[in-house]
């Protein structure tokens, strides 16, 4: 997938905050710049540092990344999509510790500077652990709910720690696997196609998924 391709793809939803007003804005410009690594041999260590940094502070998802990687060597999309989730983890990790660690300190500087974590975010997500823990972090893995939010939150809140370990893991490699692997299947215009209504799908995917879920509770118990 070349640069120029890049540019008929319609860029992911972005998170709270962030949307373009036009093409050329500040959005737009990030999201070509992270495509670009796709067309380098660095391809694959940008999408590891991307998904690392966007657990915590980088405002776009690395999904648009992960689907030209698998465009461009799709015998290689399995592999790329454990990179992104390992790194994505890790990164989630991160955030955790910052939110346990040195959120006290540094707080003021995140609600000014990083999008999609606002007070009002925080305040939310508190509510969301109290009520589902677990899931609200499965959840904000696998959809376009900045999952910052969470990973720092969760450190705040103290939330868990293996909860918060397996529901990113789950998520995570959930998502990034399922992305790879429609690739691989279906080649260029599904990855068109995914790009163009990431948010759609995944939220579509979820609630089909957790629908799920609650169907075999309620037919087990």
């Amino acid at each position: 997938m070349t640069h120029a391709d890049s540019e008929n793809l319609g860029a992911p939803e972005p998170p709270s905050g962030l949307k373009p007003a036009t093409k050329s804005g500040y959005v737009r410009r990030l999201y070509d710049w992270m495509l670009h690594w796709a067309d380098t041999p660095y391809g694959l260590p940008a999408l590891a540092v991307l998904a690392l940094v966007e657990s915590s502070v980088f405002p776009l998802p690395p999904d648009p990344l992960l689907i030209a990687l698998c465009l461009g060597a799709t015998y290689r999309s399995l592999r790329f999509a454990a990179v992104a989730t390992v790194a994505s983890v890790l990164g989630g990790i991160l955030g955790y510790g910052l939110g346990a660690v040195v959120w006290g300190s540094v707080s003021g500087v995140f609600f000014d500077f990083v999008p999609g974590v606002t007070p009002e975010a925080f305040a939310e997500v508190q509510g969301y652990y109290e009520r589902w823990d677990f899931w609200a972090v499965f959840v904000a893995g696998l959809t376009p709910i900045p999952y910052k939010v969470f990973t720092i939150s969760a450190g705040v809140f103290a939330i868990n720690f293996p909860v918060f370990v397996l529901a990113s893991v789950l998520s995570r490699g959930l998502r990034f696997f399922l992305l790879a692997g429609l690739v691989y299947r279906y080649g260029e215009p599904i990855g068109a196609f995914i790009d163009r209504y990431f948010n759609l799908l995944t939220w579509v995917f979820t609630l089909i998924l957790i629908s799920g879920f609650v169907l075999i509770r309620v037919v087990l118990s």
